[in-house]
This record gives C-alpha cells, sequence and structure tokens, in this order.
C-alpha cells in the first residue's frame, strides 16, 4: 500500500466528523464515512434498508440472536450472522479503498482493518464533557452528555467485539487528539505535521 491512509475514531460529540471534513480539503483526500455501509450493504443484497434501518442494525451488535431472524442467513453449512457479514464486507471494501488512493477513512475500525500497514495513521479524537455538551446542545439536536455517552458506548462494544481491543484506549492509536481547548483547523493542522513527520 504506498497511498495514505487515516482511520478516524472519535468520541461522540467531539467534532471528528467536522475535523476529518477539514483534513480532507486541507489534504485534497477522499473521505469516506457511511458511503460504506451503503456500499456494503449493497453488496449484500440489502441496499434496500433505510438510513435509519441500517444504524438500527448496526446498534445491535454484537452479535444479533439467532432469534432475530431477518437478518440471519440460513440453508448453508457455516452460516453466519448477517451483522458479521457486514463487517466483513465491510472491512474488504475499507482494504480496496486505502488501495485506490489517498483517504481518510472515519469510523468502521478501520484502524484495527488496517493495522500493520505503514502509510496508515491512527487517530483517535476525544473531548472533555463540557465541550460535548456543548455541541450536544447545538449540533446534535440537544443531545445530553448522558446521551453521547450512550452511543459510544454502543461503539466501544462494537469495537472490542470485532477488534478484541478497547475504543479509545490510546496505546491503540498513532496519534489522540483532544478538540475541548483548541480549533478543529488547528487540530488539523497538528495531525497533519505530524503525518509529514511520520
Amino acid at each position: 500500500m504506498k497511498n495514505n491512509v487515516i482511520a478516524i475514531s472519535r468520541q461522540y460529540g467531539s467534532g471528528g466528523r467536522e475535523l476529518a471534513n477539514i483534513l480532507a480539503e486541507k489534504l485534497g483526500y477522499k473521505l469516506y464515512d457511511r458511503q460504506i455501509v451503503h456500499m456494503a450493504a449493497a453488496q449484500l443484497g440489502i441496499s434496500g434498508m433505510s438510513e435509519s434501518q441500517l444504524k438500527e442494525f448496526e446498534d445491535n451488535v454484537p452479535p444479533l440472536s439467532l432469534k432475530f431472524m431477518p437478518f440471519y442467513i440460513f440453508g448453508m453449512s457455516g452460516a453466519k450472522p448477517m451483522n458479521h457479514k457486514m463487517f466483513e464486507q465491510e472491512s474488504e471494501i475499507i482494504r480496496r479503498l486505502a488501495k485506490d488512493g489517498n483517504c481518510i477513512i472515519l469510523g468502521r475500525c478501520a484502524d484495527a482493518v488496517l493495522q500493520g500497514n505503514e502509510n496508515v495513521c491512527s487517530v483517535f479524537v476525544c473531548a472533555n464533557d463540557e465541550y460535548r455538551e456543548e455541541r450536544g446542545r447545538t449540533v446534535y439536536d440537544g443531545k445530553s452528555v448522558i446521551e453521547l455517552n450512550q452511543e459510544d458506548a454502543k461503539r466501544a462494544e462494537y469495537y472490542a467485539y470485532y477488534t478484541g481491543k478497547e475504543w479509545g484506549n490510546p496505546k491503540n492509536y498513532d496519534l489522540s487528539v483532544n478538540t475541548s481547548h483548541k480549533s478543529l483547523e488547528d487540530i488539523a493542522d497538528v495531525i497533519i505535521e505530524y503525518i509529514n513527520k511520520k
């Protein structure tokens, strides 16, 4: 892999998506986020699901009960729940996108999927509760810190299940940044400087 890839994981309400957009604009990289989910769903033949259905589907990981019939594949030996197949398909797409050109991949356990590739920089974006509370009010339709933390708990559970690692643990990332006290523009510049020196 010769392309540069930035894999960003972020705490809900930390500004990680905006930061990814700023980085993509400054670097001229492609940015992939929910497109990966839709690409995987299309390849698995479930592209008719709405955005809210796909989100609910992901929130039920790990793993869906075998009694949850709609997303379980029967009739074949060694059948896997559809959520497992979804993760595998997303991982395949992430690896392909990383080979196609310089890019930023937001979420989707991309840091773990691309682990071992020297041209990948994994970044975790976090912020203090005051900053996240303010963004919850102004950016996320009045969500409280408790609600933001509930979303983070789902992300942590998903990440732990599929990677065996602790989501947000600085040891699992090349760089951790706190957006609480600096502008996202400044933090983007810090990340770019780090990548250039790496």
